[in-house]
């Protein structure tokens, strides 16, 4: 089992924390994993893909995905600049951070930016949907949340550590499938 996916954010979200949060996670729940993030010039709301791999098996390519079984979404606002369709496979899923599904396309999706809000995860005014976009994909692609709270205590300490694996448990808890 070979899982490859692709995360989409902008600049300041959190998109390479939360690769690096879920592929920690995969190797907790005993799976192999790999995240790659990709970006241009570093810049607060520039576009971030970040690559992420799972497998049942090590895993031999290190390269970037084109076509990925999941596609993880912070922002609507990305689909003004990115065909999601030329992204993800056919059979594929999408995550999204939203308040309802995409009409067409297998979806999960969570409302982040309200978690992130709720919770005062905010910096320069943008909610940072990272961690809560970690647990609804962990739970979209059957990680236990277990491990997505491990892994979150091992990148952040203290305070910070506590308020990111709550935003995990909220959007873990209340991702939803959307009936396509």
């Amino acid at each position: 089992m070979l899982k490859e996916g692709i995360i989409l954010c902008f600049g300041g979200q959190g998109g390479v924390t939360a690769g690096r949060i879920l592929a920690l996670a995969c190797v907790k729940d005993g799976l192999y994993a790999q995240a790659i993030p990709h970006f241009g010039a570093e810049r607060r709301g520039a576009l971030v893909k970040n690559y992420l791999r799972i497998s049942d098996k090590p895993i031999r390519r290190h390269s970037s995905v084109k076509k990925g079984d999941f596609v993880v979404v912070f922002a609507e606002r990305i689909f003004e600049i990115v065909d999601i369709h030329e992204l993800l496979k056919d059979d594929g899923i999408l995550i999204l951070n939203s308040k309802k599904g995409f009409d067409g396309l297998r979806c999960y999706y969570v409302d982040a930016s309200e978690i992130a809000l709720s919770l005062n995860l905010v910096s320069a005014g943008w909610p940072i949907v990272n961690t809560a976009m970690a647990g609804a994909t962990a739970k979209a692609l059957g990680l236990t949340l277990d491990s997505v709270i491990e892994s979150i205590k091992e990148l952040f300490k203290g305070k910070l550590a506590e308020v990111n694996a709550k935003a995990v448990e909220i959007a873990y808890r209340e991702v939803k499938e959307w009936n396509i």
